[in-house]
């Protein structure tokens, strides 16, 4: 196969996850149930007819129940890209005399990284039981749009308090829910949200660094070897000067999977990058996921319902409180346990 064919092929799997993505982004449902429909839906193209209903309950089951499988998968990519880079790029560097600071930089993250994610899949997010539903009921006040007073959770039996939601994969109501989060295998609530706010974060500088370094990498070798100012002959005998394709398909063939782990780590930069400025938003303005979604759908059926006259009304956050004490409330969660304590 020859290195046009494979360039497209890559290119399709890498574009075809942005489609996956923004398809997901488009429906009206739940991000996790906007996921799940939509690989539903591309699996129905894709298999038989016969194996439709399998792959159905497969798929449901992976997603609708606590599973190491993402967990599995999170490691595994992880152990794929450092694998290569310890590798190969590591070496190449060291013999380019890059500082080894920076080569030993993204060891760093990985260790810090890994450290919040043990926090974030092993601490309780704020699960609400009958022994502290009391507790959680007077942290937070009832906006009287999302959150009404005395709404009883139907699965839990129990009066919901303000910015909790029942999580169908954890069987319980979670305090302060933000969403479920496959890859750490846990909800993030009230207690983990500041673990999983470094944790994607950590995890963004690593993706980033190892991009910059592996391009790095790639612009040494090219300047090294004076190679823009060569010439290559092709399939009909005539010369022409390097471009940049037949620069990328030389370093293709010269260093597959460094190419390929460079393009996944750009990829996962940008993806990253964007939900990690995503959630510093929800963190600057003290909004969780859940909350934002609704706030949009509350907006839009608003417009829809009022009369002209009424169209200035619009949702307002009553949970913000200013940059510093949001932040404060992401590190230092509000608990009442203390004060039950006490008495």
């Amino acid at each position: 196969m020859d290195f046009l064919s494979l360039f497209i092929i890559y290119l399709l799997l890498v574009l075809g996850s942005v489609v996956l993505v923004c398809i997901c982004s488009g429906r009206k449902q739940s991000f996790p149930a906007r996921g799940l429909s939509c690989i539903i839906q591309i699996s129905s193209f894709i298999t038989p007819t016969w194996l439709q209903r399998p792959t159905q309950r497969v798929l449901q089951r992976v997603f609708h129940t606590r599973s190491c499988l993402f967990v599995v998968l999170h490691l595994a990519l992880q152990v794929a890209v450092y694998g290569e880079y310890s590798w190969e790029v590591f070496g190449y560097c060291q013999e380019l005399e890059f500082s080894i600071h920076y080569l030993l930089l993204p060891y760093l993250l990985l260790a810090v990284n890994m450290g919040f994610f043990i926090l974030c899949s092993m601490t309780n997010p704020g699960t609400i039981t009958q022994s502290n539903q009391g507790s959680f009921l007077k942290v937070y006040a009832y906006d009287g749009v999302m959150f009404q007073k005395s709404t009883v959770c139907p699965t839990c039996s129990m009066e919901k308090p303000a910015r909790s939601k029942h999580c169908s994969v954890c069987n319980s109501c979670i305090h302060r829910f933000d969403h479920h989060c496959v890859w750490v295998n846990n909800c993030i609530g009230a207690f983990n949200t500041r673990y999983f706010l470094i944790y994607l974060l950590t995890l963004t500088a690593m993706a980033a660094d190892l991009a910059i370094l592996t391009s790095a990498f790639f612009i040494q070798v090219v300047l090294l070897s004076n190679m823009m100012l060569g010439s290559y002959i092709d399939d009909q005998g005539q010369e022409h000067a390097v471009e940049i394709f037949f620069l990328i398909q030389h370093l293709f063939l010269t260093f597959p999977r460094i190419v390929f782990m460079l393009g996944f780590v750009i990829v996962l930069s940008l993806v990253l990058g964007a939900y990690c400025c995503f959630t510093l938003y929800l963190a600057l303005t003290n909004q969780t996921s859940n909350e934002w979604y609704k706030a949009r759908r509350y907006e839009c059926s608003c417009c829809r319902t009022l009369q002209p006259h009424d169209k200035h009304i619009v949702y307002r956050n009553i949970y913000f409180q200013g940059v510093l004490v949001n932040l404060k409330e992401i590190f230092k969660p509000l608990n009442l346990y203390k004060e039950k304590k006490k008495t």
